[in-house]
């Protein structure tokens, strides 16, 4: 299904943003949860129309679904990122501000690569 991913950051690797009020996605996190299910379910069934040999240019019609469908989610995570975790370091300001800004700028290079 070509590059398209959700970005998540390398293995071990986590977010900083304060831990008491949580992510900046936390807020909607059954939303994207919800809509994540939904996208499984769209894979799968791209799945079941490859193993059923189903017509080629259908199988791409679903497959362009699934992608907008996961780059919904990752600018919706990437505005979350911006306005929550970003913004907070912004105001603290220092070498965590720098941080922040370097992820955000790195996430949005991967997106549009993909």
């Amino acid at each position: 299904m070509g590059d398209v991913d959700l970005e998540f950051p390398a293995q071990g690797a986590r977010c900083e943003c304060d831990e008491a009020v949580g992510h900046g996605y936390i807020v909607d996190k059954d939303r994207y949860l919800a809509r994540l299910k939904r996208i499984e379910g769209q894979a799968r069934g791209i799945y079941r129309m490859v193993d059923e040999e189903k017509y080629c240019i259908d199988i791409l019609t679903q497959v362009s679904a699934l992608t907008s469908a996961l780059r919904s989610v990752a600018l919706g995570l990437l505005d979350d990122h911006l306005r929550h975790c970003v913004a907070d370091a912004a105001r603290a300001g220092g070498a965590e501000a720098d941080q922040k800004f370097q992820e955000a700028t790195d996430a949005i290079a991967r997106l549009m690569r993909a």
